[in-house]
């Protein structure tokens, strides 16, 4: 059977749906609060269809121009989330589909998205691990980042995001985004959301609070190789 087929999709996406209930009740939290989305790069839009037929509305793509193609071939009640490093001179092509950018890092980045009418939710990216090349502010710079996207027109700050660090222990991690989001919330108190967590560690992101969670290949299967 293809890993794409609606059946296999089906089964997948419950499994994950229950894992997801399963572990914000041990935290003492309710699963209705939680937003899971479904990170769908390199995969066809076939696969996209079959998911939104089973009942998924939110989407991650990482690279521009494949999301810009599939936002137009789909659904306009989707909410599209870009959840890839992004290019300064890309951003504003992002904005006009995309419901959520969850890669802010950088304050040209915010004053590249500065300035439309509409509204769009935006995430700080924050780097946990301290590598190059992988995304995200260092910790000290988020709150000065928070303060530019409060202040820029058409943007709504919605929290903080991370992806834990390879080859370690995902909830001390998880645990200082969580603390990094407590700083943030003192410079916009509605800024109440934390994106993270994938496949493997969506149980240790619940526990620390995460409100969306960014799944690929546990639902999705396995991800084909980049066109």
């Amino acid at each position: 059977m293809s890993h794409s087929q609606p059946d296999a999709l089906r089964s997948r996406l419950e499994a994950v749906s229950e894992r997801v209930v399963r572990a914000a009740e041990e935290a003492g939290r309710d699963p209705s609060e939680v937003t899971t989305i479904v990170v769908t790069k390199f995969h066809p839009v076939e696969l996209v269809q079959n998911l939104y037929d089973l009942g998924v509305r939110d989407f991650g793509e990482s690279r521009h121009q494949e999301a810009r193609e599939k936002a137009a071939a789909l659904p306009a009640d989707i909410r599209w989330h870009f959840v890839g490093q992004l290019q300064t001179k890309k951003a504003r092509q992002v904005r006009t589909y995309a419901h959520s950018i969850h890669s802010v890092d950088r304050l040209q980045l915010v004053d590249a998205l500065d300035g439309a009418d509409d509204e769009t939710e935006v995430f700080v990216q924050v780097d946990l691990s301290g590598e190059p090349g992988r995304g995200g502010a260092a910790p000290a710079d988020v709150p000065e980042i928070a303060r530019r996207v409060v202040s820029a027109r058409g943007l709504r700050l919605a929290g903080v995001m991370a992806v834990a660090p390879l080859g370690e222990d995902a909830e001390p991690a998880f645990r200082r985004l969580r603390e990094i989001s407590d700083r943030v919330r003192e410079i916009d108190p509605d800024a109440r959301r934390i994106s993270a967590g994938m496949s493997g560690d969506l149980e240790s992101a619940l526990k620390e609070g995460a409100t969306h969670l960014r799944v690929g290949s546990a639902i999705t299967g396995q991800r084909p190789t980049a066109p």
